[in-house]
């Protein structure tokens, strides 16, 4: 059977499944479409937790991250694995324990104020709809390579999915879709990592594979690659830093608190009974993510290893010259899976020098040897484009595994991009509905009101998350770090100051909230030069790019939330203490003891 036939009828079994699950869990009440009724069990919470979390970004960009940049791409490791840490120790139980269906319904009954409920609204739906645009161009992109149809077209396939299964079955329903997309994509990433695994090293555990010998040899994966690597210029694999190092700090940081303020998983410790079964879900949904995430980084060196082998095959194993006369592949002999992707576009290339041969390596190296070697053989530099996106996607037909095995990548992918589309779509519907209509403008709205409500406003953001993924704005290659810092600067120290700060009032927490993301969204944008002054772009606005010691607009969260606690601090020092009741009701909150079952009562 071929490829494209393999992959429809894959694919085509999970969503009848996802649909199949739609039905079977369709929400009859407010309680069940916001918190899936309060009673899901750990387990299945913590599978579904994982599931919402690791979205595109951890399935198809982590690993080609970590592959490009090496050492340095552990951050992302670091920073979103903290960041679920963080928030399972510090915010989830006692968030559960609060009892409320939302983040927002936290802050504005915390801070006894309609108002800081509403900048609590604003800031949740500037970071899910800016998180939601790197999910449906995912999920644009995984349809046409995979399915063979534009990415517009499958993108209208995933709106019309998740329309399926979030509108009617609402929590309830993505709570068990999600363990269901949970399967899906924890299979479709470790099946291709064993299968490699095996061909490189002989282990079929790709997390011990990482550090064993190349099979047939005595050197280690990652010395052999680190090898590799520096002999075409780039820096050493396992040590590289990019830039520099408070800016790596500050960037881990940064998606570390993002993560523990993003609020489409906060929900997720909402829909179990008890702050037990709260923390029960965090430790499950911990096991869950580690099964991928400590593949990653096996599946990134893995696949660097074999892209490299693929353009230039005598370095790896035959220890040639990689500037030799027959070093690099010829165009006209590329191998299939690098015609299907250049098709996609995320993967180019350009015959500089005209022999018709792939060169690929660091022209831009500071090494004089290695430009040395380049000048001599007549390269007149880089020739490959390889988008960082698809590293996880065609490492199984770099490999030349068995159809089936792509096709299991490719559901996989869609899974994990569709899982946490949900999640954040339902962030949205219920920040509308709960938040804005019924704790703002119609307090005495019905329930089956309500839930209508709740039905609209998510059908309402799946067509305005469509249209984003179909005209995705100008910032959008940053969409995903830009959401995490926006979490980062603006809710993430609401909610720490609201559980842990029985002083802080409703001045200061607005204050802070809105400080914290006018001052990251002002990096972000004058960084990447989108302020005009009389019709011309202008670029100095803030003096250059990375003006502020270096730090890059994707790391700048960290230094939002920091503005944030700063002037909460202070404007809360000016203005009157909250009042004792909210006092106590802290107090309250972090006493460690069970809570009762949601009622989601004001």
């Amino acid at each position: 059977m071929d490829l494209q036939t393999t992959t429809y009828i894959v694919v085509g079994l999970s969503f009848a499944l996802y649909i199949g699950i739609a039905i079977w869990a369709r929400a009859g009440s407010t309680s069940e479409f916001y918190v899936a009724g309060g009673g899901v069990h750990p387990i299945t919470n913590g599978m579904a937790t994982a599931a919402d979390w690791m979205s595109a970004a951890s399935f198809i960009s982590m690993a080609g991250l970590i592959s490009n940049m090496g050492y340095g791409g552990g951050l992302f490791l670091m920073g979103w694995t903290g960041g679920y840490v963080l928030l399972a120790m510090l915010l989830a139980p006692y968030l559960r324990k609060f009892g409320k269906f939302t983040v927002p319904q936290f802050i504005g009954d915390r801070f006894y104020s309609q108002s800081a409920r509403t900048v609590a609204v604003i800031c949740l739906l500037i970071a899910s709809i800016t998180y939601i645009i790197g999910q449906m161009t995912g999920v644009g992109v995984a349809f046409s390579r995979f399915l063979g149809v534009s990415s517009a077209t499958g993108i209208y396939v995933g709106m019309a999915i998740v329309f399926a299964y979030a509108v009617f079955g609402g929590m309830k329903g993505i709570t068990y879709t999600q363990v269901a997309q949970y399967i899906v994509l924890i299979i479709a990433y470790t099946v291709p990592a064993v299968f490699i695994s095996l061909q490189l090293t002989g282990n079929p555990l790709p997390q011990l594979g990482l550090g064993s010998d190349m099979a047939g040899t005595s050197v280690p994966l990652l010395a052999k690659l680190d090898s590799v690597v520096q002999e075409l210029g780039f820096d050493k694999y396992t040590t590289a830093v990019p830039g520099s190092k408070l800016n790596m700090f500050l960037y881990t940081l940064s998606l570390m608190i993002g993560t523990a303020g993003l609020p489409h998983v906060i929900m997720r410790f909402f829909t179990v009974p008890s702050v037990k079964d709260a923390r029960a879900s965090a430790g499950w949904a911990l096991v869950f993510i580690a099964l991928l995430y400590t593949v990653a980084p096996a599946v990134a060196a893995m696949a660097k290893m074999n892209l490299i082998r693929t353009i230039n095959p005598g370095i790896v194993m035959q220890n040639a010259d990689p500037y030799g006369p027959d070093a690099a592949i010829k165009y006209d002999e590329r191998p299939d899976w690098m015609k299907r992707w250049e098709a996609t576009g995320l993967l180019k290339f350009e015959d500089k020098n005209g022999d018709g041969r792939i060169q690929y390596y660091n022209d831009k190296t500071k090494n004089a040897d290695v430009k040395a070697k380049a000048e001599a053989a007549g390269w007149k530099g880089n020739e490959l484009n390889v988008n960082a996106d698809i590293m996880v996607m065609a490492n199984p037909e770099i490999a030349l595994l068995p159809n089936w095995v792509i096709a299991l990548v490719a559901a996989g992918g869609l899974a994990a991009a569709l899982s946490t589309a949900a999640g954040l779509l339902m962030a949205i519907s219920s920040a509308v509905s709960h938040d804005l209509i019924k704790g703002v403008f119609k307090p005495d709205i019905s329930e089956k009101g309500e839930l209508m409500a709740g039905k609209v406003s998510m059908a309402v953001a799946i067509v305005v998350a469509g249209w984003l993924g179909l005209n995705p704005p100008g910032f959008a290659a940053g969409t995903v770090a830009l959401a995490f810092g926006i979490a980062a600067s603006s809710l993430f120290p609401a909610i720490m100051m609201g559980i842990f700060s029985k002083k802080m009032n409703k001045e200061g927490a607005m204050a802070g909230m809105l400080s914290g993301l006018f001052v990251t969204l002002f990096y972000v944008f004058a960084h990447k030069g989108l302020f005009f002054i009389k019709g011309t772009e202008y670029t100095g606005l803030i003096g250059g790019p990375n003006s502020f010691f270096g730090v890059t607009p994707e790391a700048f969260g960290a230094v939002g939330a920091a503005v944030n606690f700063i002037v909460a601090y202070l404007v809360d020092k000016v203005t009157k203490e909250p009042p004792e009741h909210i006092q106590h009701m802290v107090e309250s909150v972090r006493v460690p003891r069970g809570s009762s079952i949601i009622t989601g009562a004001h």
